[in-house]
């Protein structure tokens, strides 16, 4: 499993824009895509915030969503006045949801866009996600 948080601030007046980018992905993205568990799109607390969530069954799941006509030919970066993707991991017990697999290779028979994702997407799984899903706590 594949499970991220965006944490995006958008540019002020871009607001509607971006949520109708948003419900285009969003229609694309589970229309079209078995590998999807999750996808969803929240408004922060903050004026401009909004949160994505994605989860998908593998890292080669989330790089289809990625390089996806309907993902990757938006305008969704002129619209970000700040962007980060941070990956994230369920705890067992706590969430439905499997831990993150956090990276793939490349691939020499795919394109040069699949690739660059996978270069730009894939981490290192923390030290500490491993320790902990090894540790058995009793409460």
């Amino acid at each position: 499993m594949a499970t991220l948080l965006a944490h995006v601030t958008i540019k002020p007046d871009f607001e509607d824009h971006w949520e109708s980018i948003a419900k285009r992905v969003f229609s694309g993205t589970h229309e079209n895509e078995t590998g999807c568990v999750r996808y969803e799109y929240w408004r922060g607390t903050d004026e401009r915030t909004y949160y994505v969530l994605l989860s998908f069954k593998s890292f080669n799941d989330f790089i289809i969503h990625q390089v996806a006509d309907y993902h990757h030919n938006t305008d969704f970066k002129d619209c970000f006045e700040k962007f980060r993707l941070e990956w994230v991991d369920p705890i067992r017990g706590a969430s439905p949801l499997n831990e993150s697999q956090t990276s793939g290779p490349t691939d020499e028979n795919k394109n040069n866009v699949w690739n660059q994702y996978v270069k730009n997407h894939s981490v290192q799984t923390p030290d500490w996600w491993l320790q902990q899903r090894t540790k058995r706590i009793s409460c």
